[in-house]
């Protein structure tokens, strides 16, 4: 009987040593599947500044060519707005002589 309890607590303190084995092998297996996760983690954080430049390019592309669309929009009216106003001109100064030489046309 004795030899069968002996047996039996050296078969319990193997299985307790396999279940600790067993259970520092898995705490490891988490350790190393977090640790691949941040590494992972940051790889794309990193690789998110490299997907936007692209768009950030274009963008910053897009907004040069409608600021010089409206520079160009902008210098356009403006000499329009002197063509027109050098006809006014004309027209106002001949009014205005009309006017002085003949002040009944009131």
């Amino acid at each position: 009987m004795e030899d069968i309890l002996k047996r039996l607590l050296d078969a319990e303190a193997r299985a307790s040593a396999e279940v600790a084995r067993a259970s520092a092998e898995r705490e490891r297996i988490i350790q190393e599947a977090l640790e691949q996760a941040r590494r992972a983690e940051a790889q794309f954080a990193e690789g998110l500044a490299e997907l936007h430049a692209p768009y950030l390019r274009q963008a910053g592309e897009r907004a040069e060519t409608a600021i010089a669309e409206l520079h160009r929009k902008y210098e356009e009216r403006g000499r329009e707005l002197r063509a027109l106003a050098e006809q006014r001109e004309s027209s106002a100064i001949e009014a205005a002589i009309a006017l002085l030489l003949d002040p009944r046309q009131r």
